[in-house]
This record gives structure tokens, C-alpha cells and sequence, in this order.
């Protein structure tokens, strides 16, 4: 190439005595009176220039005007450091360019943040993202990301799928959130919703015949921001046709098998371990169980029927945990306000201490009996919830989590991915006394359950499955529903009547009656998958302009107001901003 012979972090010892022209960001420059060192970065890391005014004036001259994050062409031949000045936490650090000529390519104004700054406030990274993605950890992040993806696309290459792009705009359908909507001028008045999932057309797929779909799809949805979510992110999304849950298991097993082998790391052992819904809930008291460590929800429901405390006798559910260490008094008191924001009214207890004494206000109340069902080793603390079962998971599921990663119970490097299957195809309406869907409307009820009281299906199960890495739901998928009579029911279920579902789904409803096959898929977040095998926290930083949790984007300003004129013009008025 014209511009340089070598990445920065390429010079070896074995090209000693070569002539090299090399390119990139000055990262820092010493002037030690005479002699000009510069370290001279680029994705691949650093290499030392040295600029001797004795054999290159001109050279010398040029870099007393360099600044950090210039860009610079240098040339010059490659010589061996002295032994005192190597520096063996380089690749290249045996090694510098005796620079010959030197020219800056690039010019730059004073930073708003060093490269090298730690803890800068991170709407100023994004703000200046194209410098915040010079630093180490955003090349790391964004080339695992490349690194993953392909070998995604890879192993989806030889199982035989075939990447079928689909549009972005289309019709809204209710899927789970609210839908980002685009104006048509054509239309005035008409509105495109983007896509929140490539759902309807993927299925379209399997009735087409194209058997094996995927695509590395972006999808929108109008969420309330997290470290988890972003309004836009992408999702390996696929669909096969003629197959059973464990068909689609084993496809995304393959992926995340191959992206751990791509980073040259150890691959988690297939098949990997099945959860239903029901255990989950009752064992860690959530949908999406963190297995690296124990921790496990117990039930004491049957045993403390005639106990002597009330709130227990009184309740129809009663679980607990035993955390592996006896709590202060204080410990307790941030403890019970954990439980209380997930819904609880207090936190009961029991801590047995080292020598086997129990402490808690509520030990009196206890019979012999309940005391040894709870299985409370010395040294640790037994925490209850007691109530509606749905509380108590969710008091209990709350507070493990919060426990494990207090305590620290998570194994150094320990990754624990699951499968979470046979959820209920349908849930109470949040916001009526109707009935809605799980997963979405499109999911197959399991073999034989496919007749129900519509007015009450409360026993139904779906053939939904969700994979869990360390905590994290890295995505959903189902085997579907093929059948139109079937698919009628699940939208009369839902409350949508005849002429409602064939104005919504009409397009679908006509292509399951022409001769679908069984199909099932899966989509899994892609940035949630990155950030974890990055081991970042949020999936900001593995994506390369996200947004901050307040919808806002630092670097462009957006969103910004449209002229009226323009909205005029979409048959759009927008109304006046409310306090």
C-alpha cells in the first residue's frame, strides 16, 4: 500500500535493516533535547519513532510541531533497540523506526479527553465516539464483533441456510412493544412501522420454500432504554422448516459453540442443560436463572401450614433461600429494602450463627419441626417470602441475584448456558381482564394441548424456548403455529375478533391456508451475545453509536424537531410540548 508497509504493531525483530513506511495516530511524543520519540499507534497496536535531528532535520523539524492524535507518515529503516531500551510489554518492543522523513497527514484540536483517561463521563465518549473508538477497548469490542458474527456466518453457511434480507418497513403488528413509526409522503396520513422483529416474513419464508433462513437482522422497538437494550440492535434471526424444538436448539448451540472456538476459547459443553418454566421459577424465581452458582429457592409452603406464626400459616405460598453467611443486623436492613422493591411487604428471617444458635424474631413462633426442614447449616441465614406465588418468585428471584453478586458466588471464568422450555402460551393482560400472549401470537400450543377454554386457558403450554448465558436472556424462538384454524383460536383467545385479525394478520392468514409447513425458529440478540463474550456490562459498549438511556444520541443531536412545512407535507401536525 502507498500510504505504509506495515500495521503499527507489525515490526519484528526479524525485519531489522528493512526500509518501512508506516502510518497512523501519534499517541505520544517525548523530546528528550535533540532526540524526538514518538509512539505511533494504529488498531494493531504501537511502534517507536525516533526522529535524530543530526540525520534528519527536516524530519526533526516536523516533529516538534506534532501533537497527540496527529496522523503521521513516517519512513525510515528498522533498527534493533539497545538492550537497556527494549520494552517487553510490546510486541514491538525490541524494535524502532529510525525515521528519515516524516509528514503529518492529519491535523488535530485540543481532546476533550485523553485516550488514556480512565473514568470519562460516558455521554463525552459518545459525544466524540470516533475517539472514544480509537481506545483498546472499543477496537477489542467492535473486532470481537466481527470475529463472532462471522463465525456465526459461517457455521449458518454450512447447515445450509440461505440469508434472505427483509424490509424494514412494514405493517405494525402487536409483538411485545410499542413500534417506531415512519410517515409516508404518498400517503399522507399513513404510517410504516419498522420492523421489531423479521417475525411474519420469515414465516412467509418457510411457506415459500425456502426451508433454511437466517439473517443478521436490525430490528426497532420503542423501549425504555437499558444495558441490555437499545432502540435499534440486531438479532441473528432464523427459520426452519419441518422441524421439532430440538432441531432449532441444536442450530444455535452450533453458533455459540463456533464463537467461542473463533475467539480461541473453551467451548461450553453440548447439549446444554434444559430448564422448564415451571422449575425456573421455582428454583430461582425467574425466567432467565444465573447456574453458576447454587443459591436455590426451597419450599416450605406444606410444612409451616399450622406454624405458629402467622404470616406463614396464613399464606398460600412460602419459600426461602440460605445464604452462605450470617447477616448483621444492618446487612438485614438493606436486605428487607431489596425485597421491599421487589414487592415485599418485609423480609422474614433466621441467622444461625457459628456456634449453631438461632437469631430472629420470629425463631419463638417456629416449631422444632419447621426450624429442621429448613436445612440452615451454621454460619448462614435462611430469608422468607411469603404470599402469592408470583411475589414470592419474584421477592426470592430478586434477591438471589442481588446475594450472588454481593457475595460474589459466581466461579472466576465460569459460563453456565441454559435452556429455558415449555412456557405458558398465555398470561392475564396486564391492563385488562383479558388474556394475551406469552412469547407472541404465533406460537404452537404443545402437541395435544391444541383445544382450551378460550375464555380461560390458563393451562395451556407453549412450544416457546429462551437460552440463558450467566443471567442474561440472549433470545427467544418457538415452533409455530401452521395451522390456520389454530392460529384463528389463538387471536379469538386474545380477545381479536374475525374481521380485526384479517385486517391485522390478513396476509398471514392467507398463507398458512395455502400450504405451510411446520416451521420453528429462534432470533438471539447479537449485542447482548458480544457484550457478554466481550465481558462488558451493557451492550453500549460493543455497539459502535448507541444511544443513552434517555433516547438521546450525544454525537448528532438527535432527535431533533421537523420544520412544520415537512410534517405538513406527511399530513402530520405535532402537538405543543406538555409540562
Amino acid at each position: 500500500m502507498a500510504w505504509r508497509d506495515l500495521y503499527c504493531g507489525e515490526p519484528r525483530a526479524e525485519q531489522v535493516g528493512e526500509r518501512l513506511i508506516v502510518a497512523g495516530w501519534a499517541d505520544t511524543r517525548r523530546d528528550h533535547g535533540g532526540l524526538v520519540f514518538i509512539d505511533l499507534r494504529d488498531h494493531t497496536g504501537k511502534v517507536q519513532l525516533v526522529v535524530n535531528p543530526e540525520h534528519a532535520p527536516d524530519a526533526a523539524a516536523v516533529a516538534h510541531e506534532i501533537r497527540n492524535e496527529f496522523v503521521l507518515q513516517a519512513e525510515g529503516q528498522l533498527v534493533a533497540r539497545a538492550p537497556e531500551a527494549v520494552n517487553p510489554n510490546l510486541p514491538t518492543g525490541a524494535v524502532e523506526l529510525q525515521v528519515e522523513r516524516l509528514s503529518i497527514l492529519s491535523r488535530s484540536t485540543p481532546l476533550p479527553f485523553q485516550l488514556d483517561e480512565e473514568n470519562v463521563d460516558e455521554a463525552l465518549r459518545l459525544k466524540y465516539r470516533w475517539l472514544d473508538m480509537r481506545r483498546d477497548r472499543m477496537q477489542h469490542n467492535l473486532r470481537l464483533s466481527h470475529t463472532v458474527i462471522s463465525a456465526i456466518r459461517r457455521t449458518m453457511d454450512d447447515l445450509s441456510f440461505v440469508d434472505v434480507w427483509t424490509p424494514s418497513m412494514t405493517r405494525g403488528t402487536p409483538e411485545g412493544a410499542r413500534d417506531f413509526l415512519t410517515p409516508v409522503r404518498l400517503q399522507p396520513g399513513t404510517f410504516f412501522a419498522l420492523a421489531q422483529s423479521p417475525q411474519l416474513y420469515k414465516q412467509l419464508c418457510m411457506v415459500g420454500g425456502v426451508d433454511r433462513y437466517y439473517q443478521i437482522a436490525t430490528c426497532w422497538r420503542d423501549e425504555d432504554l437499558r444495558a441490555d437494550r437499545q432502540f435499534e440492535f440486531r438479532q441473528l434471526d432464523l427459520e426452519m422448516a419441518f422441524v421439532e424444538r430440538e432441531d432449532v436448539l441444536d442450530v444455535l448451540e452450533q453458533c455459540v459453540v463456533a464463537s467461542f472456538a473463533s475467539l480461541g476459547r473453551e467451548e461450553p459443553e453440548r447439549p446444554f442443560p434444559r430448564l422448564t418454566y415451571s422449575e425456573a421459577i421455582a428454583r430461582y424465581g425467574t425466567d432467565k436463572p444465573d447456574l453458576r452458582y447454587g443459591l436455590e429457592i426451597q419450599d416450605a409452603t406444606e410444612v409451616t401450614r399450622q406454624s405458629g406464626f402467622g404470616v406463614f400459616a396464613g399464606a398460600p405460598c412460602v419459600r426461602f433461600l440460605v445464604a452462605p453467611r450470617p447477616f448483621s443486623r444492618a446487612e438485614l436492613a438493606r436486605l428487607e429494602e431489596v425485597a421491599k422493591e421487589w414487592g415485599a411487604k418485609g423480609l422474614a428471617y433466621l441467622v444461625v450463627d457459628e456456634s449453631g444458635e438461632v437469631r430472629s424474631p420470629i425463631a419463638k413462633f417456629l416449631s422444632d419441626r419447621e426450624l429442621a426442614s429448613f436445612q440452615a447449616p451454621r454460619g448462614s441465614t435462611v430469608l422468607f417470602a411469603a404470599g402469592e406465588e408470583p411475589l414470592v418468585a419474584r421477592v426470592l428471584g430478586g434477591l438471589r441475584v442481588h446475594l450472588g453478586r454481593e457475595l460474589d458466588l459466581a466461579p472466576d471464568g465460569a459460563e453456565a448456558f441454559h435452556w429455558v422450555v415449555d412456557f405458558p402460551l398465555f398470561e392475564q393482560h396486564e391492563e385488562s381482564e383479558g388474556w394475551t400472549f406469552m412469547h407472541h401470537p404465533f406460537t404452537a400450543p404443545v402437541a395435544g394441548q391444541e383445544e382450551w377454554d378460550e375464555s380461560n386457558p390458563v393451562d395451556v403450554q407453549g412450544q416457546h424456548y429462551d437460552l440463558i448465558w450467566n443471567g442474561w436472556e440472549l433470545g427467544s424462538g418457538s415452533i409455530r403455529i401452521h395451522d390456520v384454524a389454530l392460529q384463528r383460536k389463538i387471536f379469538r383467545t386474545m380477545g381479536l375478533g374475525e374481521e380485526e385479525a384479517d385486517a391485522k394478520f390478513g396476509f398471514l392468514l392467507d398463507a398458512l391456508a395455502m400450504g405451510a409447513p411446520p416451521h420453528g425458529g429462534f432470533a438471539m440478540g447479537i449485542d447482548r451475545f458480544v457484550a457478554r463474550m466481550a465481558g462488558e456490562p451493557d451492550i453500549r459498549q460493543v455497539t459502535a453509536f448507541p444511544k443513552v438511556a434517555s433516547g438521546f444520541d450525544p454525537l448528532t443531536g438527535a432527535p431533533t424537531p421537523i420544520p412544520d412545512v415537512v410534517l405538513a407535507e406527511l399530513g402530520i401536525k405535532a402537538l405543543p410540548k406538555s409540562d
